[in-house]
C-alpha cells in the first residue's frame, strides 16, 4: 500500500513539473532579444521582476505585473510575445 501511494505521489510531481514549463520556438541565439534589453522593456510595461532566466528556448520571469499580481510568464526569445503565463487571481 505504501509503495502504491509513493508511486502515485511521484507521478503527480513529475506530471506537474512537466506542465510547468512552456514550449517556445527554437531560434538561433544571435536572433534573440538581448536579455538586458528585454528586461528593460518588461519593466517599462510595469513588471516588477524578481527573477529573470532562460528556460530552455524561452525567457521566463517571476515577479508582479502592474496590478501587483504575482506572475510567472514565459516569452518567445525573438518576438517577446508571451507563450505561457500564470497570474495570481
Amino acid at each position: 500500500m505504501k509503495r502504491v501511494l509513493l508511486v502515485s505521489l511521484l507521478a503527480g510531481v513529475v506530471s506537474s513539473s512537466a506542465f510547468a514549463s512552456a514550449q517556445c520556438t527554437p531560434h538561433p541565439k544571435d536572433k534573440w532579444i538581448k536579455e538586458a534589453d528585454f528586461r528593460k522593456q518588461l519593466e517599462a510595461q510595469g513588471y516588477k521582476i524578481n527573477k529573470f532566466k532562460v528556460s530552455g528556448e524561452c525567457y521566463e520571469i517571476y515577479g508582479k505585473n502592474k496590478e501587483g499580481k504575482k506572475v510567472e510568464i514565459y516569452f518567445d526569445t525573438v518576438t517577446g510575445k508571451p507563450v505561457k503565463s500564470e497570474i495570481e487571481d
